[in-house]
């Protein structure tokens, strides 16, 4: 045994310094009669051999005297701590005489007719690691066993476990004595402790006592439950020859036990036992059954977790779960977290079929509609979940792009459009539309009249702007569908030019006084002859009128149409958009009707929009003039419907270009960007989701396992799982297969990315202590496991690891010392608390002493640990709609 192991301390206490600790006083305090002061010394005490501070050897025999014959509950407990920390054994080794009067003491304790003070010292005994003190105790701790409380006979058992493994010598029968309490045992905590042990210890007992009551265990209770369902994992993965015998058991707990986790358990056992399609089905709804029934969302993100691991299995395990989709989809009425119902909108896309995709669109139809009807959490998560769906739908329609028009989601889908408060659910569905036209051309002409429908009762500016792209671009069937969006877009507009309507419109609303010609902001002036004076942050005065407030809100009040709001409100960008449209929609025109007097006159029409937007920019009636760049792209637009309106003629080569530009070139460069995108999902999709082939060569050897021996009939290759697990990669195949086949992972590879790549030298090879220090970096503390080398033949006392940072970095706790014995080795863990994500030092020493050496303490410099701010960072994915809304 490691002598490291006198100083493990399995109770975590919270310290709070005090400096005025001294060993007179708490000597005094413990010898007091009173409970209160002699508690607070006992506390104190114990706060010091925490934090590493020297105990005087005299102490213990004060603490003997004082508190060990006090029968008070609080300082019983406090012993069991201090018990368990203070230093036990001499400088030469060996258990301290002191601790005869403690073994005497606790061998009372174990008698004491109250049955806390019993358990609580079994307890104890379970972290107790000196054999010579637990020797004297085992008739006491045996008959334990038999106490009329189960809380006493629970930890009875535990006591015995723990001591079978440490020092198997002392209790040599404990599988015959646990196997006899068991068979006679009515407590089911008590027979889950015992049946516990068995499997740990002895298998082959704990399986016959299964054998023995197997038609019984639907009676037992939930947490024994759980035990026997993982002792017949392990016995099926040692011997699948077992198999049969023990599925019917596991199919009997998966249908009558009440207790979620121990169904979860079944079903989770069953899949891994049985590939057959009764076993995946069962399991499946087992699942299903648990996150509709259970209300916690971890719940329900774990068991989903598992569903998706199902469906990655095997394709049976997937045509399954493509059956009972709409199964799964019923844990939306339930689901009251926007994480667990995106993984159920994930799961379904997974799984969505030619057989089911009409029932899933249709379901997602009425919980757009439910969105929109009921308040469901905070408008917020309401509007996530809506855009969730969206998302849903349209990678739906993509794949399936019938199912668009068969269903009638056209009309549920546009009526996003319109809904003012959720402007980032109206893009993506426009983003729907746009992608669904390019690809479907042929629904172009019914998606385009519902878009001519829903325009005049939109009220967004972005929404607008997007269906003023669609219809520029995907407006070109026919001179009637043209001229019907170019209607739109005029209604849209009002009255142009839009200067002069406005001037006319303020002249009618004011009285004569005002000359129509004078800026709008001096006539308000004027008009004023009672102001209010204000004082700004700055401390200057400010004049507010009264009448040029009520003004704006009449103004604001006004039934305007869409795009005129959005112009007066110095929203020009939108007016680069329409430019684009109009262009796009008058080369067209040309197109189908020809040049001639209608043509001139549409030609007309759409300058005037244009140059009615351009006066309104540069003008004093708005706030916000417009940009340079929305000016040029106007006036360039302006430019282009002038020289197609030329009366001496087009010339040839400018036409050409013109409709290259706008007609040809755009529609290239949106389905380009359609193309990269699908290759970008598809790909990041390919590289989380991808199943790995199972490439088997022609000379391969046929596996029967009917005729392997009992030592190769296993289903994990234990090699490549303790490889795996030393080097703390993926738990699986590594180097080679089951079948010892050649696998693409490099070795080299997993060793990049495992513990090993994260471990620190701190000292030489030639240091009489070897230190090396394994960084574990999370996101809000750093755990430091250090391994500590004793490479001298001196015993080292007090062996001490120093630490400081440098940074906002903090040492949350001190590591405890150590007694090394010659050539033994020892691992100290210490946590290090993070204030921000920055880089920062560790750095520090060990400090020890040498048994029989007179000179000062020993000291060893270690390297620094730099704490680099990459480690901080985990790399996550994100659409292009999520990273333009950081």
């Amino acid at each position: 045994m490691s002598s490291s192991a006198d100083s493990i301390c399995y109770t975590l206490i919270n310290t709070e310094s005090d400096d005025s600790v001294n060993e007179g006083t708490l000597r005094a305090d413990l010898e007091k009669m009173e409970l209160k002061p002699k508690t607070d010394a006992l506390k104190k005490l114990i706060f010091m051999i925490l934090n590493g501070e020297k105990f005087p050897p005299n102490m213990l025999m004060t603490v003997i005297r004082y508190c060990l014959p006090s029968n008070d509950h609080m300082i019983k407990k406090l012993l069991l701590i201090f018990w368990e920390i203070v230093p036990k054994r001499g400088p030469d080794g060996k258990l301290l005489h002191e601790m005869i009067l403690v073994c005497d003491a606790y061998r009372k304790d174990l008698q004491h007719p109250n049955e806390f003070i019993r358990g609580s010292t079994l307890r104890f005994l379970c972290k107790l690691k000196e054999p010579e003190l637990l020797e004297p105790l085992m008739p006491a701790i045996r008959a334990c066993l038999e106490h009329r409380h189960s809380y006493v006979r629970r930890n009875a058992v535990l006591a015995i476990f723990k001591i079978y493994v440490n020092f198997e010598a002392l209790i040599p029968d404990a599988p015959e004595v646990i196997l006899d309490f068991l068979s006679r045992e009515a407590d089911a905590s008590c027979k889950r402790n015992a049946f516990l042990m068995l499997i740990h210890l002895d298998q082959k007992k704990a399986l016959d006592y299964l054998n023995s009551c197997l038609d019984q265990i639907g009676g037992f209770n939930d947490i024994l439950q759980l035990v026997i369902v993982e002792l017949i994992y392990k016995v099926c993965i040692a011997n699948p020859s077992e198999r049969s015998r023990f599925i019917r058991a596991i199919y009997n707990l998966l249908n009558t036990s009440q207790s979620a986790s121990v169904r979860y358990e079944a079903a989770a056992t069953l899949i891994t036992l049985s590939q057959a399609p009764t076993a995946l089905r069962a399991a499946a709804n087992c699942f299903i059954d648990i996150c509709i029934k259970e209300s916690d969302n971890n719940v329900k993100l774990i068991v989903l977790d598992r569903l998706v691991a199902l469906k990655d299995s095997t394709a049976a395990a997937e045509r399954i779960l493509q059956d009972s989709l709409m199964d799964i989809l019923r844990i939306l009425n339930v689901a009251t977290d926007l994480e667990v119902k995106q993984k159920i909108l994930n799961l379904g896309l997974d799984l969505v079929s030619s057989r089911n995709v009409e029932e899933l669109v249709q379901l997602l139809k009425k919980e757009i509609l439910k969105t929109q009807s009921e308040s469901q959490g905070s408008s917020e998560e309401t509007n996530k979940y809506r855009q969730l769906l969206v998302g849903t739908l349209h990678s739906i329609c993509l794949k399936y792009p019938d199912v668009m028009a068969s269903s009638n989601l056209m009309a549920t889908l546009f009526e996003l459009l319109t809904n003012a408060d959720d402007e980032t659910t109206a893009i993506l569905v426009i983003v729907f539309t746009r992608e669904y036209i390019q690809k479907n051309l042929n629904q172009k002409n019914l998606i385009v009249s519902r878009i001519l429908d829903v325009f005049p009762t939109i009220r967004n500016v972005k929404v607008h702007r997007g269906l003023i792209w669609v219809l520029g671009e995907f407006c070109d069937e026919d001179e009637t569908q043209i001229l019907e969006a170019m209607a739109i877009i005029r209604a849209a507009i009002g009255d142009i030019p839009i200067v002069e309507a406005e001037l006319k419109k303020l002249e009618n609303g004011v009285d004569g006084e005002d000359s129509s010609t004078a800026p709008v902001a001096e006539r308000q002036q004027n008009a004023v002859p009672n102001a209010a004076k204000l004082v700004t942050a700055d401390g200057s005065y400010i004049t507010q009128s009264a009448l040029s407030v009520n003004t704006k809100s009449v103004d604001k009040s006004a039934n305007v149409p869409p795009l005129r709001n959005h112009l007066l409100n110095g929203e020009f960008f939108i007016g680069t958009a329409l430019a684009n449209c109009l262009v796009k929609l008058a080369l067209r025109y040309r197109q189908v009707v020809g040049a001639g007097k209608q043509t001139n006159s549409f030609l007309a029409q759409s300058m005037l929009i244009l140059t009615s937007i351009l006066h309104l920019g540069k003008s004093k009636l708005i706030t916000q003039t417009i940009n340079d760049d929305d000016f040029e792209r106007i006036a360039l637009c302006l430019m282009i419907l002038t020289q197609i309106s030329s009366p001496n003629g087009v010339n040839p080569e400018v036409e050409a270009l013109v409709n290259t530009m706008f007609l040809s070139e755009m529609r290239s460069s949106l389905e380009s960007m359609l193309m990269s995108s699908k290759s970008e999902a598809e790909e990041a999709k390919h590289a989380v989701k991808s199943r790995p082939n199972k490439c088997v060569e022609s000379d391969d050897h046929l596996v029967f396992s009917q005729l392997m021996s009992k030592n190769s009939e296993t289903i994990e290759n234990q090699f490549d799982v303790s490889l795996s697990q030393a080097i703390a990669g993926n738990v699986g195949p590594t180097a080679t297969t089951n079948l010892g086949q050649k696998s693409s992972v490099n070795v080299s590879d997993l060793l990049s990315s495992s513990k090993l790549s994260k471990v620190t030298q701190l000292t030489g090879f030639s240091d009489p202590v070897y230190a090396e220090c394994y960084v574990n970096v999370n996101q809000y503390d750093i755990c430091l496991d250090v391994l500590i080398v004793n490479q001298s033949s001196d015993t080292l006392q007090n062996c001490t690891l120093e630490f400081t940072t440098l940074g906002d970095l903090k040492l949350v706790e001190k590591p405890q010392p150590l007694v090394l014995a010659p050539h033994d080795f020892a691992n100290i863990k210490a946590s290090v608390k993070v204030a921000s994500t920055e880089n920062g030092i560790i750095f520090g020493n060990i400090v020890y002493d040498i048994s029989g050496a007179g000179s000062d303490r020993n000291v060893v410099v270690l390297n620094d640990i730099h704490i680099d701010i990459m480690d901080y960072i985990i790399p996550a994915t994100c659409n292009d709609s999520q990273f333009r809304q950081m």
